[in-house]
Protein backbone atom coordinates (compact mmCIF):
# COMPACT_ATOMS: atom_id res chain seq x y z
CA UNK A 1 0.00 0.00 0.00
CA UNK A 2 1.27 3.01 -1.29
CA UNK A 3 1.74 5.38 1.91
CA UNK A 4 2.86 9.54 2.45
CA UNK A 5 5.79 10.03 4.86
CA UNK A 6 7.68 13.50 5.86
CA UNK A 7 11.87 13.48 6.25
CA UNK A 8 12.18 16.33 8.80
CA UNK A 9 16.38 17.02 8.66
CA UNK A 10 18.32 15.99 5.60
CA UNK A 11 21.87 14.63 7.24
CA UNK A 12 23.11 11.74 6.16
CA UNK A 13 20.39 9.66 7.79
CA UNK A 14 17.56 11.63 7.11
CA UNK A 15 18.73 12.32 3.18
CA UNK A 16 19.61 8.18 3.06
CA UNK A 17 15.84 7.57 4.25
CA UNK A 18 14.16 9.82 1.76
CA UNK A 19 15.95 8.50 -0.93
CA UNK A 20 15.09 5.02 -0.16
CA UNK A 21 11.60 5.86 0.17
CA UNK A 22 11.65 7.97 -3.32
CA UNK A 23 13.15 4.59 -4.59
CA UNK A 24 10.44 2.86 -3.52
CA UNK A 25 7.59 5.08 -5.06
CA UNK A 26 6.42 6.26 -1.59
CA UNK A 27 5.50 10.33 -1.65
CA UNK A 28 8.03 12.12 0.38
CA UNK A 29 7.39 15.69 1.52
CA UNK A 30 11.53 17.05 2.53
CA UNK A 31 11.70 19.42 5.49
CA UNK A 32 14.94 21.23 6.26
CA UNK A 33 16.11 24.70 7.45
CA UNK A 34 18.65 25.06 5.11
CA UNK A 35 18.70 25.93 1.87
CA UNK A 36 21.29 23.87 0.42
CA UNK A 37 19.72 20.37 1.31
CA UNK A 38 16.25 21.65 -0.20
CA UNK A 39 17.98 22.42 -3.33
CA UNK A 40 20.14 19.20 -3.33
CA UNK A 41 16.83 17.02 -2.66
CA UNK A 42 13.75 18.87 -4.74
CA UNK A 43 14.58 16.58 -7.38
CA UNK A 44 14.39 13.56 -5.04
CA UNK A 45 11.50 14.23 -2.69
CA UNK A 46 8.24 14.55 -4.30
CA UNK A 47 8.35 18.43 -2.43
CA UNK A 48 11.01 19.74 -0.52
CA UNK A 49 10.67 22.86 1.35
CA UNK A 50 13.21 24.92 3.52
CA UNK A 51 10.60 25.42 6.99
CA UNK A 52 11.05 25.00 10.77
CA UNK A 53 9.72 22.06 11.86
CA UNK A 54 9.15 23.22 15.09
CA UNK A 55 6.33 25.73 14.53
CA UNK A 56 3.32 24.14 14.42
CA UNK A 57 1.17 27.04 12.38
CA UNK A 58 4.33 26.08 9.71
CA UNK A 59 3.91 22.21 9.46
CA UNK A 60 -0.20 22.46 9.64
CA UNK A 61 0.41 24.75 6.40
CA UNK A 62 2.33 22.06 4.99
CA UNK A 63 -0.37 19.58 5.56
CA UNK A 64 1.82 16.93 8.13
CA UNK A 65 -1.68 15.62 9.57
CA UNK A 66 -2.25 14.22 6.14
CA UNK A 67 1.15 12.54 6.48
CA UNK A 68 0.62 8.75 7.24
CA UNK A 69 4.50 8.56 8.70
CA UNK A 70 6.75 11.30 9.91
CA UNK A 71 10.39 10.49 10.17
CA UNK A 72 12.30 13.33 12.83
CA UNK A 73 16.02 12.83 11.54
CA UNK A 74 17.55 15.93 13.06
CA UNK A 75 20.96 16.12 13.34
CA UNK A 76 22.99 17.98 16.32
CA UNK A 77 20.30 19.55 17.46
CA UNK A 78 18.34 18.36 20.45
CA UNK A 79 16.03 20.82 21.51
CA UNK A 80 14.74 20.97 18.32
CA UNK A 81 14.44 17.12 17.64
CA UNK A 82 12.35 17.40 21.15
CA UNK A 83 10.06 20.52 20.10
CA UNK A 84 9.62 19.27 16.54
CA UNK A 85 8.19 15.84 18.26
CA UNK A 86 5.96 17.51 20.71
CA UNK A 87 4.49 19.92 17.94
CA UNK A 88 3.56 16.18 15.81
CA UNK A 89 2.35 14.71 18.69
CA UNK A 90 0.45 17.49 19.58
CA UNK A 91 -0.85 17.40 15.99
CA UNK A 92 -1.64 13.66 16.51
CA UNK A 93 0.17 12.12 13.83
CA UNK A 94 -0.51 8.24 13.02
CA UNK A 95 3.90 7.22 13.46
CA UNK A 96 6.30 9.42 14.78
CA UNK A 97 9.98 8.17 14.24
CA UNK A 98 13.15 9.73 15.86
CA UNK A 99 16.34 9.74 15.81
CA UNK A 100 17.82 9.59 19.12
CA UNK A 101 21.67 11.43 19.69
CA UNK A 102 21.91 9.56 22.75
CA UNK A 103 20.07 7.76 25.60
CA UNK A 104 19.17 10.49 27.92
CA UNK A 105 17.37 11.64 24.10
CA UNK A 106 16.36 8.42 23.54
CA UNK A 107 14.38 8.83 27.01
CA UNK A 108 13.27 11.98 26.36
CA UNK A 109 11.94 11.11 23.23
CA UNK A 110 10.29 8.29 24.31
CA UNK A 111 8.33 9.91 27.37
CA UNK A 112 7.04 12.61 25.25
CA UNK A 113 4.78 10.59 22.37
CA UNK A 114 7.88 8.78 19.83
CA UNK A 115 6.42 5.88 18.42
CA UNK A 116 9.30 4.74 17.45
CA UNK A 117 13.05 6.10 18.34
CA UNK A 118 16.24 4.95 16.75
CA UNK A 119 19.39 5.21 17.69
CA UNK A 120 21.91 4.71 14.37
CA UNK A 121 25.20 5.24 15.95
CA UNK A 122 24.59 2.93 18.44
CA UNK A 123 23.52 0.49 16.75
CA UNK A 124 25.91 0.78 13.86
CA UNK A 125 28.28 -0.06 16.13
CA UNK A 126 26.87 -2.82 17.66
CA UNK A 127 26.95 -4.61 14.60
CA UNK A 128 30.73 -3.42 13.57
CA UNK A 129 31.53 -4.94 17.39
CA UNK A 130 29.85 -8.52 16.16
CA UNK A 131 31.72 -8.02 12.91
CA UNK A 132 35.20 -7.34 14.91
CA UNK A 133 34.62 -10.73 16.74
CA UNK A 134 34.09 -13.05 13.95
CA UNK A 135 33.50 -12.57 9.95
CA UNK A 136 30.92 -14.72 10.33
CA UNK A 137 28.43 -12.55 12.45
CA UNK A 138 27.14 -11.10 9.06
CA UNK A 139 24.73 -8.87 10.37
CA UNK A 140 22.69 -8.15 13.57
CA UNK A 141 19.46 -5.79 13.82
CA UNK A 142 17.81 -5.20 17.70
CA UNK A 143 14.00 -6.06 17.62
CA UNK A 144 14.39 -4.89 21.22
CA UNK A 145 16.35 -3.51 24.39
CA UNK A 146 16.82 -7.43 25.13
CA UNK A 147 15.90 -9.19 22.17
CA UNK A 148 17.71 -9.40 18.67
CA UNK A 149 17.74 -10.92 15.06
CA UNK A 150 21.34 -11.82 13.42
CA UNK A 151 22.59 -13.56 10.26
CA UNK A 152 25.62 -15.61 10.56
CA UNK A 153 27.07 -17.83 8.72
CA UNK A 154 27.62 -21.60 9.19
CA UNK A 155 30.88 -21.83 11.51
CA UNK A 156 33.21 -25.00 11.28
CA UNK A 157 31.71 -26.45 14.30
CA UNK A 158 28.02 -26.44 12.43
CA UNK A 159 28.97 -27.32 9.03
CA UNK A 160 28.25 -31.22 7.93
CA UNK A 161 25.26 -31.32 10.93
CA UNK A 162 21.69 -31.11 10.49
CA UNK A 163 19.04 -28.82 12.90
CA UNK A 164 18.76 -31.96 15.47
CA UNK A 165 22.27 -32.54 15.50
CA UNK A 166 22.73 -28.71 17.24
CA UNK A 167 19.24 -28.47 18.64
CA UNK A 168 19.77 -25.14 18.73
CA UNK A 169 16.58 -24.12 20.10
CA UNK A 170 17.37 -26.27 23.25
CA UNK A 171 19.97 -25.86 23.75
CA UNK A 172 20.64 -22.07 23.50
CA UNK A 173 17.11 -20.65 23.73
CA UNK A 174 17.16 -19.30 20.16
CA UNK A 175 14.90 -19.93 16.93
CA UNK A 176 16.54 -20.44 13.42
CA UNK A 177 13.90 -18.67 11.52
CA UNK A 178 15.15 -19.43 7.35
CA UNK A 179 18.21 -20.51 6.12
CA UNK A 180 19.97 -18.62 3.19
CA UNK A 181 21.65 -21.10 0.26
CA UNK A 182 23.37 -19.10 -2.51
CA UNK A 183 20.38 -17.17 -3.69
CA UNK A 184 17.36 -19.17 -2.28
CA UNK A 185 15.99 -18.35 1.27
CA UNK A 186 14.25 -21.32 2.94
CA UNK A 187 11.69 -20.07 5.27
CA UNK A 188 11.04 -22.94 6.60
CA UNK A 189 14.43 -25.16 7.40
CA UNK A 190 13.70 -28.95 7.50
CA UNK A 191 15.35 -30.34 11.26
CA UNK A 192 17.14 -32.86 9.04
CA UNK A 193 18.81 -30.64 6.72
CA UNK A 194 22.65 -30.63 6.42
CA UNK A 195 24.61 -27.22 6.95
CA UNK A 196 27.02 -26.66 4.25
CA UNK A 197 29.85 -24.52 3.65
CA UNK A 198 28.36 -20.70 2.65
CA UNK A 199 24.88 -21.46 4.49
CA UNK A 200 23.59 -18.35 6.31
CA UNK A 201 21.42 -18.94 9.29
CA UNK A 202 18.55 -16.34 10.47
CA UNK A 203 18.51 -16.39 14.57
CA UNK A 204 16.04 -14.89 16.66
CA UNK A 205 15.95 -14.77 20.59
CA UNK A 206 17.44 -12.70 23.23
CA UNK A 207 20.59 -11.12 23.12
CA UNK A 208 21.82 -13.66 26.36
CA UNK A 209 20.83 -16.30 24.34
CA UNK A 210 22.58 -15.34 21.00
CA UNK A 211 25.96 -14.59 22.46
CA UNK A 212 26.02 -18.19 24.09
CA UNK A 213 24.98 -19.53 20.79
CA UNK A 214 27.74 -16.79 18.85
CA UNK A 215 30.32 -18.22 21.54
CA UNK A 216 29.86 -22.01 21.11
CA UNK A 217 28.90 -22.57 17.26
CA UNK A 218 29.52 -19.44 15.15
CA UNK A 219 33.13 -17.68 16.36
CA UNK A 220 35.80 -19.87 15.60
Amino acid sequence: MKRDYAVIGLGRFGGSICEELNQEGMQVLAIDKDEDKINEFKNIASHAVMADSTDEATLRELGIKNIDHVIVAIGDNIQASILTTVVLTDLNIKKITVKAQNDYHEKILNRIGAHQVVHPERDMGKRIARNIISSNILDYLELSDDHSIVEVKAGERMRGKTLVDLDIRANYGCNVVAIKREKEINVSPAADDILKEGDILIIIGSDKDISRFEKHLVID
